[in-house]
């Protein structure tokens, strides 16, 4: 339960590049907050407008208005800005097709999973699958002879088909039902076209479609098989994970302000590729390349230089160049003053570099957690046979499970420790907030996307470690691992201060520490259990540790900070502090809430099973054995109630029901020893 693991029915969706929970809700907050109301109006007036003009000035203007501007974005979906340029994506003129497009992009990055799903729900699928096969069309034809291609021919294979992938991507992750309905549009092919035609294509058209085939095959087997059945895909992946740009030298990439946007896209392609090929790892073994260790020869190699940036001098540069621009609007309407998302100061500029090197940071170490993930999660409970009464009700439900298992390997022997070592240290670095890091509170930060994309960063690197560790544990190195953890541990903490206590962040704007927090909790897990004994409670980690397990909403991170707990108890030499924690999960016993309650009962008889512990004092001298006893009859009402038919809620029952027959033996045998 503490493991990082994707699941097919909770996609992860598209980040929010410049967040507005800060905001309050509702369109007269929009309003009131937004300092670009009276553009609104024209803007919304001019897009219905019978001169073609004037519908491409003000598609073209949307994308002015929103930048880096929540309010003036939430403002605009009020006035239903999404569903106006859906219908203009059917516009009888192509300019004003490609604005919309830009701008509908534009929305999607921004605004991110809110203004996805209302996409998705005022049917954009319908027009973007029209489009997909008219890009092919060109693009045929210009790779075939460019200079007897469709004078449009670049705009629309180079601009309007990154619209269009873009979106398409964002959509993806937004829902499950989304994601179908992209799989249904069969695209594979129509992504790998602009992979393989790379050499003759802008680098930003082409690393669109590598992301956009990087979140498809994400646990998404309809796009796996696809690639999967191409030896010819599989080569040209290959071949740009391999490839080595000219400002690359022993692994190491330049520092970033050395670094040209099209080089940051070369090295973002390169990232996206090794993630396509862990995406569909194992390969087929009538494919050549399915005898190499991709992970052990292309993926780690590659990725784990790539964290070693002073992501401190980064913000600090950010922090510098950002300021708040004003945006103005053209004059007048006019195919030649509309107004161009390129046409960017250098500060402007340096603040994508910097974002874009952030994002592809993000993506390594997303694709190294699922690396770290190789080793199975001991909190899990196990797949295995069922009673008759599960079968009965979910038949079927285990091919999915068989699949999984089939798909699940381990990692070579000595990977574990090699990670650990060359993994640990980038990634405390990377997990230490910067002055960019989080908003002001109740505050816009000064640059949004760089402070989205540091936050995002943060939140990933935890998650490595989290894996990291807990795959750690059951390796055959968890022994030497264990001093190691120790100062991790302390280094952990260090991290989590400069975040801010949970309680410290409960207002609008604040959810990235609130999540740092979650993630963190499974960290400490991990960290707690490959040291358990060797790590000495402090008062101030347990009163955190006890606050965030009552405010979380989330049941997951209950659990996480009560194994963590529970681990801090079994330290020997404090007998205080184990009677503190151990008072804490037995009051848990009163919870309604599965899992929290049923990982109390594991901890406590974990921490009590060896009664000739010296804080063993405790549970004699505070007679819990009764209350434990007293305690049974809730604890299997609640285990009863369990919903076998939700997802994971049979092997919740099988784990529940394994911990109320080990507590009532427990029972039995303390009662038996009459100490």
């Amino acid at each position: 339960m503490g493991k990082s693991q994707k699941k097919r029915s909770a996609r992860r969706h598209n980040p929010v590049r410049v967040p507005d929970s800060h905001l309050p809700s509702g369109l007269a907050a929009a309003t009131s907050t937004s300092s670009k109301t009276e553009a609104v109006l024209p803007i919304i007036e001019k897009l219905e407008s019978a001169d073609a003009e004037d519908r491409v000035w003000a598609c073209a203007a949307v994308c002015t208005l929103i930048q880096n501007d929540p309010s003036t974005r939430r403002l605009l979906q009020g006035k239903n800005i999404v569903g106006v340029l859906i219908t203009r994506l059917s516009d009888s003129v192509e300019e004003v097709v490609s604005e919309a497009a830009g701008a509908l992009r534009n929305l999607c990055i921004d605004g991110g999973y809110d203004i996805c799903a209302e996409m998705y729900n005022k049917n954009i699928v319908a027009p973007l699958k029209t489009f997909i096969p008219k890009i092919s069309i060109t693009l045929t034809q210009f790779l075939a002879s460019p200079s007897t291609a469709p004078e449009n021919a670049k705009k629309l294979v180079f601009e309007f088909a990154e619209n269009v992938i873009t979106i398409i991507w964002c959509l993806s992750e937004t829902s499950n039902k989304a994601l179908q309905a992209v799989n249904n549009a069969s695209i594979t092919s129509f992504l790998m076209s602009f992979l393989l035609h790379r050499e003759n294509l802008p680098k930003a058209t082409v690393t669109a479609a590598a992301q956009c085939l990087y979140v498809l095959t994400d646990d998404n087997s309809p796009a796996i098989d696809d690639v999967r059945s191409s030896p010819e895909y599989i080569t040209c992946l290959m071949e740009i994970a391999q490839s080595s740009e000219p400002s690359e030298t022993n692994g190491h990439a330049m520092e970033v302000d050395q670094k040209t946007l099209e080089e940051e896209r070369s090295l973002g392609l390169r990232v996206l590729a090794c993630g396509i090929l862990r995406n569909i790892t194992p390969l087929p073994p009538m494919i050549p390349a399915a005898a190499i260790d991709i992970e052990r020869t292309i993926i780690v190699p590659f990725l784990v230089p790539l964290l070693s940036i002073p992501l401190e001098d980064l913000a600090t540069r950010a922090h510098t160049l950002a300021s708040q621009p004003v945006y103005t609007l053209p004059r007048a309407p006019g195919l030649n003053q509309t107004p161009k998302s390129d046409h960017k100061s250098a500060a402007e500029q340096e603040l994508e570099r910097i974002e874009m090197r952030l994002r592809t940071i993000q993506l390594a170490l997303e694709i190294l957690t699922t690396v770290c993930a190789r080793l199975p999660d001991p909190t899990e409970p196990e797949k295995g046979s069922d009673s008759e009464m599960d079968d009965a009700v979910n038949p079927g439900d285990d091919d999915d499970d068989i699949k999984d298992d089939l798909k699940e390997e381990t990692l070579p022997a000595g990977t574990e420790a090699s990670l650990l070592s060359a993994l640990t240290p980038p990634l405390l670095v990377l997990a230490r907030p910067t002055l960019l890091s989080f908003p002001p509170p109740s505050m816009p930060s000064i640059h949004p996307p760089t402070t989205s994309a540091l936050g995002a960063v943060h939140v990933a690197a935890f998650e490595c470690l989290n894996n990291l560790f807990l795959g750690i544990e059951q390796a055959t190195v968890a022994n030497d691992a264990s001093s190691e953890a120790v100062g991790v541990w302390g280094q952990i903490w260090s991290v989590l201060y400069e975040v801010g206590r949970p309680s410290e962040a409960p207002e609008r704007g604040q959810e990235r520490r609130k999540e740092v927090w979650e993630v963190a909790a499974g960290v400490l897990w991990g960290l707690a259990r490959v040291s358990k004994g060797h790590l000495v409670p402090q008062e101030e980690q347990v009163k955190i540790l006890i606050e965030l397990c009552d405010t979380t909403k989330d049941d997951k991170t209950k659990v996480k900070c009560i194994g963590t707990l529970g681990c801090l108890a079994q330290c020997l030499s404090t007998i205080d502090a184990n009677k503190v924690i151990s008072t804490y999960l037995l009051n848990l016993l009163t919870s309604t809430q599965p899992e929290p309650l049923i990982q109390a009962v594991s901890e406590l008889i974990d921490i009590f099973s060896d009664e000739e512990s010296p804080y063993d004092v405790n549970f004699r001298e505070g007679r819990w054995v009764e209350t434990l006893a007293a305690a049974q009859p809730g604890v299997r009402r609640v285990v009863k109630g369990i919903d076998r038919r939700k997802e994971g809620g049979r092997e919740l029952r099988r784990w529940a029901d394994e911990m109320v027959m080990n507590l009532s033996a427990f029972i039995d045998y303390r009662r038996a020893l009459k100490l």
